[in-house]
């Protein structure tokens, strides 16, 4: 017998959060549910008093999993089915639900058998070390594993296959051998794209007040909007990474979603949640630094957000106005902040500007997704036939903001703040330029689903926004 077949011979037992899958579902099925039915957080104490295996198995009771859609690693699910074509026995164990656990057997195709967690027996660490024993013998079967549980059923194995292992599997590795299986490890772009650094550009709108009082030299205010910028931007990082926890299924079957952190499994959930706490602390550490009036917008904005990612994304153009409506609170932060009054004009042409930026990106969502007749967009409330409503309103609000900013330039306000109020009419112009260009390379299929993406991108926006601002800033000397 040669040593395939001899290997072969012996029974393969696979783990399935984090060897099989690079996620856990137990995290997944979590936020899945609390995007559901969001009350059941408050029976989850209650249910975990009962022991993880019932809080694990009431969760999948309420759940639907998406088998196909999981970040599977690819190297083991290759060797797995050359294994089974070859005829080996192959089992799935893992301390998920069986719900969970028969899904993926079904749907893989690889599985002889399948070791489970059910109600009152979670099998994990010792009692599935003692489950394979029961069935194969001490040192009868082989397994694949990835975390501190499986470190158990290594020393019961005949041989260990470490995948993507955590500290205490690779410790063990080091000392014990085995076959090694690495996954790619994050990278400080990761980091990065987890943060959505990119996005952070939104919250500079907080500067804004400070900007059209001209206080550009304050450095007290200055500082305070530093502090607010900050705050700010710790806290919408915070809700991504949430938001990314909700859409982790609608993020997979996304052509360039997909390959986000979470969604992709390259960072875990849990330490994606202890990076959202931790900088939800510096926002609220930094907010205290600020007049109360900001820590209330700062929690108005928390609140809306998450309501945004729970429910308002799946509304029909309520999504749209919260989005122009968060770009506006990001200005009354600014004022907040530092004790600036904003005009009526200024938050006018807010809200129509941004809405027409959230239209846009809600079009070349729907322009580039396929979709049949009637069916509606994966996490949104439109559809396919909604394109030509979704392009007239949007151009309308580009339209809108530019008048309200005309009307602004010739009221008796500007004539007091700035010296040479002509010239700030280009501006009219610029913001005509800059809207109606995208609508125009939405059309075209030749832009970003992200503004702020885009204009982070095309030089031609950021030259026409640089000479905006050099208006303003000469108008008032």
């Amino acid at each position: 017998m040669d040593a395939r077949s001899e290997r072969n011979a012996v029974p393969l037992a696979v783990d399935l959060d984090g060897t099989l899958i690079a996620t856990d579902l137990l995290w997944e099925s979590l936020f899945l549910l609390l995007r559901r039915q969001p009350l059941c957080v408050l029976f989850l104490p209650f249910w975990l008093l009962g022991g993880k295996a019932r809080l694990k198995c009431e969760i999948a009771a309420r759940v639907e999993l998406d088998a196909p859609g999981l970040p599977y690693r690819q190297e083991l699910l290759t060797q797995l089915r050359k294994d089974k074509a070859d005829g080996r026995h192959i089992v799935l164990a893992t301390a998920s639900p069986k719900k969970f656990a028969d899904a993926i057997a079904e749907h893989l195709g690889v599985f002889d058998e399948v070791i489970s967690t059910e109600p009152g027996r979670n099998m994990a660490s010792g009692m599935k070390r003692d489950a394979l024993i029961e069935a194969f013998g001490d040192g009868g079967f082989d397994y694949a594993g990835n975390s501190r549980a499986d470190v158990a059923v290594f020393d019961a194995a005949r041989r260990a296959i470490v995948v993507a292992p955590d500290r205490a599997a690779a410790r063990w590795h080091a000392v014990n051998g085995g076959e090694l299986l690495a996954a790619p490890q994050p990278t400080f772009r990761t980091y990065v794209k987890m943060l959505r650094v990119h996005q952070w550009l939104k919250n500079s709108l907080i500067f804004v007040p400070l900007i059209l009082s001209h206080e550009y030299f304050n450095v007290p205010l200055l500082i305070l909007c530093i502090l607010a910028f900050i705050s700010f931007s710790t806290a919408a990082s915070a809700i991504y990474i949430l938001n990314d926890f909700f859409d982790l299924g609608l993020d997979r079957r996304h052509p360039s979603k997909r390959n986000r952190p979470f969604a992709s499994g390259v960072l875990s959930i849990p330490f994606g949640f202890a990076s959202m706490l931790a900088l939800l602390a510096i926002s609220g550490a930094t907010a205290l630094l600020l007049p109360p009036l900001f820590c209330l917008v700062l929690l108005a904005y928390l609140v809306a957000t998450t309501a945004y990612s729970l429910s308002i994304k799946r509304m029909l153009l309520i999504d749209v106005l919260t989005l122009a409506g968060l770009y506006t609170v990001r200005i009354l932060a600014g004022s907040a902040a530092t004790m600036i009054g904003v005009s009526f004009w200024l938050l006018a042409f807010s809200v129509f500007f941004f809405l027409s930026l959230a239209l846009v990106k809600r079009y070349v969502e729907l322009r580039s997704t396929v979709l049949p007749a009637g069916e509606r967009i994966a996490g949104r409330g439109y559809r396919a036939e909604d394109q030509e409503v979704i392009a007239q309103a949007g151009m309308a609000s580009a339209f809108s903001s530019a008048m309200v900013l005309a009307l602004y330039i010739q009221s008796s306000a500007v004539r007091e703040l700035y010296d040479m109020p002509w010239l700030i009419w280009p501006l009219c112009p610029i913001v005509l330029y800059i809207t109606i260009r995208m609508w125009i390379l939405a059309r075209r299929d030749e832009m970003h689903d992200d503004p702020i993406v885009f204009i982070i991108s095309d030089w031609r926006s950021q030259l026409f926004g640089l000479l905006g601002a050099l208006l303003l800033f000469t108008a008032g000397f």
